[in-house]
């Protein structure tokens, strides 16, 4: 698995370990820590590999599957990091596939809801196209995984490839990073610290969020179907920014004020999934509530800002 030590990708390793599969980790630490492994480092059937997946790499031995997760995927990074970004997506991912091709692997690619852009169709079907503007700064990130996603696809045609290409709408849940920008850890990190809680825009723009232990649920399952996708894995439920925010501030039993901020560039006003395609394949669906998700995560957070938080190398 590339990007094993990213948000997802942790969890995504300790589902497969505890389904007593051999998993080898590929990270540079870009924008992750080794820290978040702590509970993997030293189990059976785990091995990491420090390196980049833009310079060509190989694990020894049988491979079954690839899962390509490496990059940066929150705001505060990709903008920070445009080129590293770049190279995930068009590099890496042919990198990856390079391995899974030589290994006769299915290869999964952790894509994006982000190839919508600022979507005109609502909710989005997996036959929507996309409204990306390509040179906007969000650019790097929705164009690196919609090159990633051709290339995906062009393994496909090519060498016959085992490959599926998931998109993965905002997922939420432990292990995120407070200043990683996204709503979720932003909200909850303010509220903990008696901040208040910044919205940008006027709060209308929307997101549907999916607790992590469903998204890697939904990434297993497309890893074991015979779907080639693109198919869509997220949370149908709809809810404003403001929504969340006011949620989120209930639940951490704090009553400070909104305040609101100009939009980023190219923030897409409306993110919403349809599933069908997924869960007419595979039977897989959201089934963690929000509220359940939402406590468990503010319970993680309140013990990380209790502690000092290590810096990303």
């Amino acid at each position: 698995m590339t990007g094993g030590s990213g948000f997802v990708g942790s969890h995504l390793c300790e589902a497969l370990l505890a389904r007593d599969t051999e998993v080898v980790c590929v990270d540079n630490f870009l924008t992750s820590s080794p820290d978040t492994l702590t509970r993997q480092l030293g189990a059976d059937g785990f091995a990491l590999l420090k390196h980049d997946v833009c310079a060509a790499f190989d694990v020894p031995g049988e491979v079954d599957l690839v899962l390509h997760l490496a990059s940066p995927a929150s705001p505060a990074d990709y903008l920070k990091l445009p080129l590293q970004t770049l190279r995930a997506g068009s590099a890496g991912t042919l990198n990856a596939l390079e391995l899974a091709r030589r290994k006769g692997a299915r290869f999964v690619l952790a894509s994006t809801s982000e190839v919508y852009g600022n979507p005109l169709v609502h909710p989005q079907p997996e036959t929507y196209w996309g409204n990306v503007r390509p040179t906007g700064p969000r650019s790097v990130y929705d164009e690196a995984k919609r090159f990633a996603e051709a290339t995906t696809a062009a393994y496909r045609r090519e060498f016959g490839t085992d490959t599926a290409i998931v998109r993965i709408f905002n997922t939420y849940g432990p292990r995120m990073r407070p200043h990683d920008g996204r709503v979720v850890p932003t909200f909850i990190r303010q509220a903990l610290s008696g901040e208040p809680l910044t919205v940008a825009g006027d709060g209308s723009h929307t997101r549907s969020l999916c607790y992590v232990s469903d998204t890697v649920d939904g990434l297993l399952a497309a890893a074991e179907s015979t779907l080639a996708g693109p198919v869509n894995l997220g949370c149908p439920e709809e809810l404003t920014v403001r929504a969340i925010a006011e949620l989120v501030g209930q639940l951490c039993g704090s009553d400070l004020p909104l305040t609101f901020t100009p939009l980023p560039a190219d923030d897409p006003a409306r993110r919403c999934p349809d599933i069908s395609l997924i869960r007419q394949a595979t039977g897989w669906q959201p089934r963690v509530p929000l509220r359940d998700g939402l406590t468990a995560t503010i319970a993680w957070f309140t013990g990380q800002l209790a502690t000092p938080i290590p810096a990303v190398r």
